[in-house]
């Protein structure tokens, strides 16, 4: 049922609670991109848990999720973000809320507001796709997501492209010129290429749930380029995604005008990957005020 958030409409915007979890998880998956896994519980989850922090960061504490529950007390939008103690800034993880304008803004205010304490915030700040998420806010799927952090004093940059390829049922032969090892992390594999038992390529692969798989990683010596290794590596990759089960693969590349990157574009472009969406990242700076934002109109917070 479409929902749009009014000031009249007696939504709330209150914490998460585990009884949430099918309407939080239908919200992620109105937004899901080709190739992009369907929101399980397990990734749901993970998503909870947080992203891992650089070494030198203390840990931060669980991202907070908040609901934007209707008069029924039915989730129709959720937000999650977080801050560290030690690194003055804040982080928009993710938000979802079927694109309904209102709601976006009431979910995002509601952020702004319980990162007061914070001179700059992060929204979709860049990373490889994760268990909710491209790795970026996906700007034309997305658009009123978009406009939502433009309007309530972000500023974006495009950041990387999300690319996709569906997989042949029946993929031909793979001329076989790395050797492949289990990866850990991601969990997949790594397939390398050596000349004179030194590596001069290499791709990171993982295979995901709902025959689903994502290209983590390829890479080329800068001295050992323009000899199609990288083709002959990308095509040995799909073809062991696709003996695995897999039938669409996803990745992220660079967005910058530099050569590197608009090389590896035509490379992945000539073996059937299309552009999905340009995936933005965004930064909101302020000065500290300990009352906060102001609170968007109509919706009650819940401590």
């Amino acid at each position: 049922m479409a929902f749009s958030f009014s000031p009249e409409s007696g939504s709330t915007v209150r914490p998460y609670r585990p009884e949430d979890e099918p309407g939080a998880r239908e919200l992620i998956d109105a937004d899901r991109l080709p190739g992009q896994p369907h929101c399980t519980p397990e990734r749901l989850a993970a998503a909870r848990r947080g992203p891992a922090s650089p070494a030198h960061w203390a840990v931060p504490a669980r991202p907070q999720i908040s609901v934007l529950a209707d008069a029924e007390d039915c989730p129709h939008g959720i937000i999650a973000y977080l801050s560290w103690t030690d690194v003055h800034t804040g982080v928009i993880c993710w938000v979802y809320a079927h694109e309904d304008p209102p709601a976006l803004r009431a979910l995002i205010g509601h952020a702004l507001g319980a990162l007061a304490h914070c001179p700059q915030i992060e929204a979709f700040v860049g990373a490889p796709p994760g268990p909710l998420g491209p790795g970026g806010l996906p700007c034309t799927h997305r658009g009123a997501t978009h406009d939502a952090l433009l309007q309530s004093g972000f500023t974006g940059r495009c950041q990387g492209c999300y690319l996709h390829c569906a997989l042949p049922a029946e993929p031909s032969p793979a001329k076989l010129v790395a050797d492949v090892f289990p990866c850990d992390f991601p969990p997949g594999h790594r397939l390398i290429i050596r000349e004179s038992a030194e590596p001069v390529a290499e791709a990171v692969v993982s295979p995901g749930p709902g025959r689903t798989a994502t290209v983590y990683w390829i890479e080329t010596l800068p001295t050992c380029r323009r000899r199609g290794l990288g083709r002959k590596l990308l095509s040995q990759a799909l073809a062991l995604l696709a003996e695995q089960g897999a039938t669409e693969v996803a990745l992220v590349v660079n967005d910058a005008p530099h050569p590197d990157s608009q090389a590896a574009r035509r490379l992945f472009e000539s073996l059937g990957f299309t552009l999905v969406d340009q995936l933005w990242t965004y930064q909101h700076r302020r000065t500290p005020s300990p009352r906060g934002l102001p609170r968007e109109p109509g919706v009650r917070r819940q401590p």
